[in-house]
């Protein structure tokens, strides 16, 4: 009887979750709701053994967690390249229809929110990701199942994984400011911010009460599913449960998209959410394929933001920063301004010529706006509304934090100290070398860099390895638990692989994506070091001024005695990852074109691309007559009849498996 009324309610619950937040078309009231929710939960905590992780009550919070674990996503979250006007658009267009010919878009409205990464097997949510920095984010899954929008539970049984936006509706966001408000906290100052604070809390109880929404906005594994196009995904996903944003156009030219963007852009302040642009994808994922992407963003999609929110302020004072490189830059002191929904009160001016070029002074009112409603910047100083009691800026002739005479080198704007002891850059640097992308030291944040630092625990990022808890201990907000944590994250840092020691060095010109190549292509910090100009510069990605400065970098004294230090202390000096070795050219895939198709028993499809590609096949999606070899599963389908049809050969799990094995015996 429990049994049969357990499954009532969640059925009865999950209809009205998805009529109310999906559809917006409820069917009951919210007392009504309410009443189910709570009956649900009684019973389940009367008979544990029926609760399912798929339940509606799964929805009002969890266990509060400690803290959250790392995600890295099978697919990297890229970020979208930028468009700000007409012919940005036009340009794009005519890079897309050069490379593919004729094409069709698809336009939606960029929600203003946090971009995360849901998966599904068998049809069950089972994890929910942050996107992070685009290769690892963070699991928010308990706080993500507070969602009501999105479905526990796909209407069919599949494995997928789909991104989507995460958001907090105007409604929400005003009631819960006047909640802090009424209660004496500090309010939120946008939206966006109020979602990513609550989506990242510790206890999802708390992230249930924001009441946040999602819209879903892409199917990752949609090609596995015989889908061909992204408007096909869309109405797929929203088929399967899913709330996708129903403001979307399909577009066949430029004209009509630059229509729908100027259509939204005077509509935007009705929506009950906020966006901050249109994104504009092509359509067929066959094209997407031939257009690829950069280290950074697909080449197939670009984001069109809307004209900057701009305000009116007074600048009272400019104030100078020493980057890691040295680089001087001025910030503008501003009286408080909101602006696009979050308070400003420092704005970027860039350098001395910009500030000389538009005539600013110090005490002038000034115009102040949000590039792409995120950056703020100084545009304009207003003359007209001087009082005669402005003064003039001058960028000084020496450095603000040691003291060294300041340069302006070829070629180059911007001013800069060459004190490679200036504190600034030493500090900048250490704040560099621990980030994310680098060395990744969970717990060493700038504050904490810039008390060791003051502290004098630490000169150059050598020292980082050298301390103590005692000394952790004895700076400010810093427990017990948090020094033990910082210790075992600065011990685990030692095992990375050598393409973020690189990164984290802080080479000048040398990037993420640079030093994952440098790692791959020498694979040792000792070959590298004995690189010549000529032998990198034959790398395709690296130029001339790369190579000028990774020989320059190398040839220093103090870095050959930084990287003996490292070494000293058990820091990794190899590649870890995965490079094209011998075995490669005796291997079956090697520069073969292989598709996967139907369901592999030992491995996942993602398990068995992998494989293939570390021994230097290229896995696709589509049989063509390009295709090599094939790799039928249980039940192939299409795939594996047009194969058989051009004359591609085939080989079923257990060749494959086998051929594995092969492989691995002789490496």
């Amino acid at each position: 009887m429990a049994m049969e009324r357990i499954e009532e309610l969640r059925r009865l619950l999950n209809q009205y979750n998805y009529e109310y937040y999906v559809l917006d078309r409820p069917s009951v009231t919210d007392a009504e709701y309410d009443r189910l929710m709570q009956e649900l939960i009684a019973l389940e905590e009367q008979y544990p053994a029926l609760k399912t992780k798929d339940s509606p009550s799964q929805r009002v919070g969890g266990q509060a967690l400690d803290a959250f674990q790392k995600v890295e996503h099978r697919v990297p979250m890229l970020s979208l390249a930028n468009a700000f006007n007409e012919g940005d658009l036009r340009d794009f267009d005519r890079r897309v229809r050069q490379e593919v010919g004729e094409v069709a878009y698809v336009c939606e409205l960029k929600i203003d929110g946090l971009a995360v990464s849901v998966r599904y097997e068998d049809g069950f949510f089972i994890q929910g990701a942050t996107r992070g920095d685009g290769v690892t984010g963070e699991d928010i899954t308990e706080n993500l199942k507070t969602i009501r929008s999105l479905p526990l539970k796909l209407k069919h049984p599949l494995t997928l994984e789909a991104r989507g936006e995460a958001y907090m509706p105007k409604r929400s966001f005003e009631r819960l400011n006047e909640e802090r408000a009424a209660r004496g906290e500090e309010v939120f100052a946008n939206p966006r911010n109020a979602a990513a604070g609550s989506l990242r809390q510790l206890d999802p109880k708390i992230a249930a009460s924001r009441h946040l929404d999602m819209f879903v906005y892409a199917l990752v594994n949609a090609e596995e599913l015989g889908i061909h196009s992204h408007s096909e995904a869309l109405d797929y996903l929203q088929q399967l449960g899913f709330k996708t944003n129903p403001e979307r156009r399909r577009c066949a030219t430029i004209e009509e998209v630059i229509e729908f963007v100027n259509s939204w852009q005077k509509k935007r302040p009705h929506l009950p959410y906020d966006i901050d642009g249109i994104v504009i994808k092509v359509d067929s994922f066959e094209q997407q394929k031939q257009l690829g992407a950069t280290a950074k963003s697909p080449r197939w999609a670009i984001a069109y933001k809307f004209p900057a929110e701009e305000a009116v302020t007074k600048l009272i004072g400019i104030e100078l920063s020493v980057g890691r490189t040295g680089v001087v830059t001025p910030t503008a002191i501003l009286e408080p301004v909101r602006i696009a929904g979050t308070v400003v009160q420092r704005a970027s001016l860039h350098n001395e010529d910009l500030i000389r070029a538009k005539g600013i002074m110090i005490g002038d009112v000034v115009v102040v706006k949000k590039a792409g409603d995120i950056i703020p910047e100084v545009v304009s100083a207003l003359p007209e509304r001087r009082t005669g009691s402005e003064q003039p800026f001058c960028m000084p002739t020496h450095c603000p934090e040691c003291g060294s005479a300041l340069v302006r080198l070829d070629g180059e704007v911007a001013l800069r100290c060459l004190n490679p002891k200036c504190p600034a850059q030493i500090r900048e640097g250490l704040i560099h070398f621990v980030s994310r992308q680098a060395m990744n030291i969970d717990g060493l944040g700038e504050k904490v860099v810039a008390q060791l630092f003051q502290a004098g625990l630490v000169r150059d990022v050598a020292d980082l390895y050298a301390l103590t808890k005692e000394q952790l201990l004895a700076l400010e907000r810093m427990g017990e638990k948090s020094a033990t944590n910082l210790l075992q994250a600065i011990e685990a840092s030692k095992q990375n692989s050598l393409e973020r020691l690189l990164f984290g060095l802080g080479i000048r010109h040398v990037g993420a994506k640079a030093a994952k190549i440098l790692a791959e292509q020498f694979e040792t910090m000792e070959r590298l070091q004995a690189a010549t100009k000529e032998e990198l510069t034959a790398i395709h990605e690296i130029g001339e001024k790369m190579g000028d400065s990774i020989v320059t970098y190398f040839a220093k004294q103090e870095v050959k005695e930084l990287l003996d230090e490292l070494r000293s202390y058990g820091v990794n000096m190899t590649y870890k990852g995965q490079k094209a070795s011998a075995a490669i050219h005796t291997s079956p895939f090697a520069g073969k074109t292989i598709v996967l198709t139907g369901k592999l028993e030992t491995l996942s499809r993602n398990e068995a691309k992998e494989k293939i590609e570390q021994l230097g096949g290229n896995v696709t999606n589509s049989v063509s007559k390009n295709t090599d070899l094939v790799i039928a599963g249980v039940d192939a389908g299409s795939k594996l009849t047009k194969a058989k049809q051009l004359g591609i050969e085939v080989w079923d799990e257990a060749r494959f498996l086998q051929e594995m094995e092969r492989q691995v015996s002789t490496t």
